[in-house]
């Protein structure tokens, strides 16, 4: 299982697992109008999602009864084991001239191949109060709130990539919470930084949120999990790469505007919704195998 990898991650140094993470591309599913997580059985759901992973998904996904390994036949991500499924709120170009909406593509990460969809990592960090713990199977859990009105940039951020721009570090001081309001020529990448400390109780909770908190530190690296949630769970992040380039015309962004919407119809967001949903049947040896190959044949963008 996916969990025993980050079992052996827990006894690997900090360099060797940061050397080692896992870091893959996977393409577009399908762009829908569900949501097996947050509305069980309903079509269609509120909004829109952009979906990837494996090919069983559909509208309940009861963990009890749902079985991806044996009911995918296929998957979207890099890696053929992986029958996870992973999804977040779709980008929308909010036309200022008729109001008509048009969905904003996605396009493959540095040195990446997919067709659309998004790129997940894996970063099973050892922790400063305990040590990292698998995910159990049918794990879930959500990242963001499109409610929200306050900026917390360091778990979900924007960057404006152009030629300067570069790939580092996501949600540092070039970043911002909140969708860019400028025009951005090589597109906007959107990170998602999923918790990374757990209540070591429920597999989820009514609000997928709540079994599951930020360490203290906040955003990535080592974590120092709260009291209530002490347990630390490997660290999940999710880059998409909005392919916004092609919005060019300046009368757009002009005065601190932006021509751009979230699936759940927000333009100033400062948090959307991402959700993790970890149904996976890779063995130990083929994931520290593909992590060995990622090390040396990718360009890690963080």
């Amino acid at each position: 299982m996916l969990s025993n990898l980050f079992i052996a991650g827990a006894l690997w140094s900090q360099s060797t697992i940061a050397q080692n993470m896992l870091r893959f591309g996977c393409s577009q599913l399908t762009v829908e109008r569900a949501d097996p997580l947050v509305n069980p059985g309903q079509a269609p759901s509120p909004h829109t999602h952009q979906i990837i992973g494996g090919n069983s998904f559909n509208l309940t996904m009861t963990p009890a009864e749902f079985d991806p390994p044996s009911l995918s036949t296929c998957t979207t991500c890099t890696y053929a084991e992986d029958f996870s499924n992973y999804w977040t709120a779709s980008l929308y170009f909010k036309s200022p001239e008729n109001g008509t909406y048009q969905r904003v593509p996605q396009f493959a990460n540095i040195g990446l191949q997919q067709d659309g969809g998004m790129t997940v990592y894996y970063m099973p960090y050892s922790a400063k109060n305990n040590k990292v713990t698998a995910f159990k199977p049918g794990f879930r859990m959500i990242a963001g709130d499109p409610t929200a009105k306050k900026s917390n940039r360091v778990s979900i951020c924007h960057r404006c990539q152009n030629p300067n721009s570069g790939f580092g570090a996501p949600c540092d001081a070039g970043d911002t919470a909140e969708l860019p309001t400028k025009y951005c020529a090589d597109g906007i990448r959107a990170t998602i930084i999923f918790p990374s400390c757990w209540d070591g109780k429920n597999l989820d909770s009514p609000d997928h949120r709540s079994h599951v908190a930020y360490s203290n530190a906040g955003g990535l690296g080592t974590p120092n999990c709260p009291s209530s949630h002490p347990v630390a769970i490997p660290q999940v992040m999710y880059e998409i790469m909005w392919d916004v380039g092609r919005y060019k015309n300046a009368a757009w962004y002009a005065g601190g505007k932006q021509p751009f919407v979230y699936s759940f119809g927000d333009g100033y967001v400062f948090f959307f919704f991402s959700f993790f949903f970890l149904l996976c049947s890779l063995t130990l040896d083929s994931l520290y195998l593909l992590s060995l190959s990622l090390s040396r044949n990718t360009t890690h963008s963080i």
